[in-house]
């Protein structure tokens, strides 16, 4: 592992998975290049057209099946020392075979990659005719769903680089006005990058004025103007682990203004005072109902209780929140219909929002971690939507 890497206890993990394999009488579980993988042996690596595959049986010792040109990052960056390789040229079906063998895998239920691509879920299929086979999300989601102090502390530290970028950035005010909004998410992501984080955590999202009322709009040519509301939406990774928020600003003179007074020749629109006030009420009421024992939806309603009294249930189109791990978005999602009890160390947004179509959108969104008694925010830059 490189010197940089923090202490994830890999081997841990993987005996806890395989504790969770014997129990449900599952033979081995079956990962690709992706957030599992890495969960459990320490090697990240991006999905990819040739064979390179995690096998962890219920006991014993896992094992690699990879490309020959693989072999030195995977000593240097996992834990896991047995490994069968393969060469290009060869048929590495060849290679997974032999897997099968050394596990002494026949039949009874393996599970797979909920994101594996088709190509290596058949040639598994095709290497264990006698086999059942499911989903690792049977296992792999229980055993992420909660946080340890390791990785709550690299997800702290992701979000204080998004929180001292976020306040840099609303420091810009009339300066941001006539940037595109790509300009501005280069900007964003280059002073991430500053402050010591591993790239945007996803593609950031710049929406200005109209584009605002688009939730995932990314960002485009459309120039910021003084007094547009824009929906600023980034985060980095650090060690491996992400931050999340999103703020809702007015760069320009309108910046400096309340709602209501005059900003020159062009001011807030009308309406955004009072749908900016609902969503923060709206987070506030979220984010105040969290502590442990109470279902992931309960949150979701306290949000959608604020908003839906205010006139705009209509108008609040996804979901309050989704878990934060490894993936940006994991489980537990904060939605009506789920019944998950939040347990301390479970991490998620809580990120409500309204959107006015053709005007602007407003969304504000801080990452909590649950608490024995609570929760706490994550990140904690300034909510408003002026400097002040």
């Amino acid at each position: 592992m490189t010197e940089s890497q923090p202490s994830f206890d890999y081997e841990a993990r993987t005996r806890s998975c395989q504790e969770v394999l014997a129990d449900r009488d599952v033979e081995c579980v079956v990962l690709s290049p992706g957030p599992n993988m890495t969960y459990l042996s320490g090697f990240v690596d991006e999905p990819m057209e040739r064979h390179l595959l995690l096998f962890v049986p219920r006991s014993g010792e896992p094992i690699f099946l990879a490309p020959t040109m693989y072999d030195e990052q995977l000593r240097a960056d996992s834990w896991v020392t047995r490994r069968r390789l393969w060469d290009d040229g060869d048929d590495p079906t060849d290679a997974l075979t032999k897997i099968v063998a050394d596990l002494d895998l026949v039949g009874g239920r393996v599970l797979v990659d909920d994101r594996m691509w088709a190509l290596f879920t058949q040639d598994l299929r095709d290497a264990l005719p006698d086999a059942t086979f499911g989903l690792a999300s049977e296992v792999l989601t229980e055993l992420r769903l909660t946080k340890n102090e390791v990785e709550l502390e690299a997800m702290a530290r992701a979000a204080t680089v998004a929180d001292d970028v976020s306040v840099e950035i609303r420091e810009l005010g009339a300066s941001a006005v006539g940037m595109t909004e790509a300009e501005l998410a280069r900007e964003i992501e280059t002073r991430l990058a500053d402050y010591g984080g591993d790239g945007p955590s996803f593609e950031t999202i710049v929406g200005a004025g109209p584009n605002g009322a688009k939730p995932h709009h990314r960002h485009g040519a459309r120039e910021i103007r003084a007094a547009d509301p824009v929906v600023l939406d980034f985060g980095t990774r650090v060690d491996g682990y992400p931050s999340d928020q999103t703020r809702t600003v007015v760069f320009g003179d309108a910046g400096s203004t309340t709602a209501g007074d005059s900003a020159g020749p062009e001011t807030v629109p009308d309406e955004f005072s009072r749908v900016f006030e609902t969503v923060r009420e709206a987070q506030e009421a979220a984010v105040a109902t969290v502590e442990p024992g109470i279902a992931a939806e309960a949150v979701d309603r306290a949000a959608r209780d604020v908003i839906e009294a205010a006139g705009y249930g209509e108008q609040f189109v996804h979901r309050t929140g989704h878990g934060v791990g490894l993936e940006v978005h994991e489980p537990p999602y904060i939605v009506a219909g789920n019944e998950r009890t939040l347990e301390p160390g479970m991490v998620f947004s809580i990120e409500p929002g309204i959107y006015v179509q053709d005007s602007f959108g407003v969304r504000i969104e801080d990452l909590v971690a649950v608490t024995e008694n609570g929760c706490r925010r994550l990140n904690d830059s300034p909510r408003g939507y002026t400097m002040r």
